[in-house]
């Protein structure tokens, strides 16, 4: 697995040909997942870039992305495998009907087994390894992090009727977290660790010229030193790239080349996602509109 990557610069050339724009820890953090292997636990705000940069890593790779999206009440049946229960119920009238018995190694074989994200980031075949994306793990219960721990360890699970599967090519493990709550510190230990801030401005204008290439410059620029200044509003939800994105998107879609009250306040939908952060903006538009 070492030979994904040369080193740290060739990991930053290659995300950025794939239109993401990963700074120096990033790019060292995401080197030493592939090369390692070993999980890598990315925390930061919403919006900030944590499954970009998992979906990105695959593209540079050349390898599929098995993303499990992870939401409270997530169990094993819907990450790692279930049984095909209409089939097998099937077998078994087939069965009776002709007057003969189903065994239990034929109910429960492979070909009734319903391949859930993890497990088939395991059994992936390569040549190179899949990149397994556990996204917004936080949402998830303690039960399912403890779940978690083999898999992340050894690249193994264990299934009753089958046993225990281990990868021939143990996938890179990406796993987010927007810190909706504390992760145990089992899990964290079998993880590196990478937290992604807000980009500076300059840092924020180059990625979103690469995602809005028809946007104009002096536009990008604005909207970005205004974002800026809106995060230090007390906003229920700060704005992140994916929103400045959207917002150059819906501005320039509007013709708009240089952000003004009036293209502002027709788009602030595209940026801010709750009434009262948008009702805050507009009675307080001066101090981030035009830093006055």
């Amino acid at each position: 697995m070492s030979s994904l990557f040369a080193d740290v610069d060739t990991v930053q050339d290659r995300l950025a040909a794939v239109d993401y724009l990963a700074d120096r820890g990033l790019a060292t953090a995401l080197f030493l997942a592939a090369t390692l292997p070993q999980p890598i636990l990315l925390e930061g705000e919403a919006g900030v870039g944590k499954t970009e940069a998992a979906k990105s890593l695959a593209r540079v790779v050349d390898t599929p992305l098995f993303r499990l999206q992870c939401y409270e009440g997530i169990d094993v049946s819907d990450a790692l495998y279930e049984w095909n229960y209409p089939r097998q119920l099937l077998e078994i009238r087939v069965a009776e009907a002709s007057g003969r018995d189903v065994s239990e190694e034929a109910l429960f074989g492979a070909q009734n087994l319903i391949e859930r994200p993890l497990l088939q980031a395991l059994r992936h075949r390569g040549p190179r390894p899949a990149v397994l994306l556990i996204d917004e793990v936080d949402r998830a219960d303690d039960e399912f992090e403890a779940f978690l721990f083999e898999l992340l360890a050894e690249s193994t699970v264990t299934i009753p009727e089958l046993g225990t599967l281990s990868a021939e090519f143990p996938p890179i493990v990406v796993l987010t977290s927007n810190r909706t709550r504390d992760l145990h510190d089992a899990l964290k230990r079998r993880c590196l660790y990478h937290w992604i801030d807000y980009p500076d401005v300059e840092h924020a204008a180059q990625i979103v010229r690469r995602r809005v290439p028809g946007a104009s410059n002096p536009l990008v620029q604005q909207v970005v030193s205004a974002v800026n200044r809106l995060r230090r509003l007390d906003l229920q939800k700060q704005p992140g790239v994916a929103e400045t994105i959207d917002w150059v998107a819906a501005l320039a879609a509007l013709g708009v080349e240089v952000l003004d009250s009036t293209g502002a306040d027709a788009t602030l939908g595209s940026v801010l996602k709750y009434r009262e952060d948008v009702d805050l903006a507009r009675n307080r538009r001066d101090e981030w509109l035009t830093g006055s």
